[in-house]
């Protein structure tokens, strides 16, 4: 039993069944969002609801019983617990209250497409990979803005409170300078002061109009440059390196399964192998005595 419980939930046809029901479940989420729907249709997406999890319940048994006297093997694996933990939150004794929670919950149910396409395990593997080394990153790209950010509090404050009066409006002005968003006109009111652009509508603010016709554009060239060409493309290097190395890892994965599962052979496929070797050596046997026959009839006849 457990032999075939293994050979269904690693088929072709079993596998594409469960994207096609993830598929339609993520419909379902999708449907009960419209409010006229659910009035006229709630019954029936109430049952199908419940037939998607039925499906996941019985896809769950199938891959837990495929372990045969191991169960627990069954959760070794983070997608499986991850798989487990979707379809479990579902039977927890929530209350109406928290009905939003159990509707979260079952959106969840969209993210088991990253573990029915391999392709999207490798791009989530490889992000997960490249964690640690984009934290260090991070710190880079933070200490960047930190120093900007400080030195645009002195420079341009007093000339553009509106984005520059603060620390934390310098930073989060410099995220959006970082993101290239409309960053000419922060950029030209510091040049021309704000007395002379970028202060329409709040006159009021500009009360120490200062221009840096130089200060500035040296000052924002070099924080996008530094910024977001540098520093950013760090992240999408590392990426592609986790990336690389998460590929390789389940190319190796792959083939020792591969290679296990060709060792697993049925008895009956080893029987069937032993008696073709039995063959091969009876038609050796035989082909070695018509040959000495031959020899021995040459011989005589000599």
């Amino acid at each position: 039993m457990p032999e075939y419980l293994d050979r269904l939930a690693h088929s072709h046809r079993f596998q594409n069944f469960v994207t096609c029901v993830i598929l339609f479940a993520a419909a379902l989420v999708g449907f009960e969002t419209s409010p006229a729907l659910v009035e006229r249709y709630g019954t029936l997406l109430h049952v199908l609801d419940r037939l998607v999890l039925a499906v996941f319940v019985v896809e769950l048994a199938v891959k837990i019983g495929a372990q045969g006297a191991r169960p627990w093997r069954f959760f070794k694996d983070p997608w499986n617990v991850f798989d487990f933990v979707i379809v479990a939150v579902v039977f927890l004794p929530i209350q109406s209250q928290y009905v939003t929670v159990l509707r979260l919950a079952r959106l969840l149910r969209v993210l088991r497409l990253i573990r029915a396409v391999p392709r999207l395990q490798v791009l989530v593997g490889a992000l997960l990979k490249s964690i640690p080394s984009m934290g260090y990153v991070s710190l880079l790209l933070l200490l960047v803005f930190y120093v900007y950010g400080v030195a645009a509090v002195f420079l341009f404050g007093k000339n553009d409170p509106f984005r520059f009066g603060t620390l934390p409006l310098s930073l989060v002005t410099l995220f959006q300078v970082a993101t290239a968003e409309d960053w000419s006109t922060t950029l030209y009111t510091q040049m021309y002061g704000c007395a002379s652009y970028g202060y329409d509508g709040r006159e009021a603010l500009c009360v120490a109009s200062s221009a840096k016709p130089l200060i500035a554009p040296f000052y924002f060239i070099s924080f996008i440059l530094i910024g977001t060409m540098v520093i950013l493309n760090l992240f999408i290097g590392v990426i592609m390196n986790s990336m690389a190395e998460a590929q390789a890892e389940t190319e190796e994965l792959a083939e020792r399964e591969r290679s296990e599962h060709r060792g697993k052979v049925h008895p009956q496929e080893e029987l069937e192998r032993e008696l073709a070797a039995v063959e091969r050596k009876l038609q050796e046997l035989q082909g070695s005595l018509r040959a000495v026959a031959a020899h021995a009839r040459a011989r005589s006849s000599g």
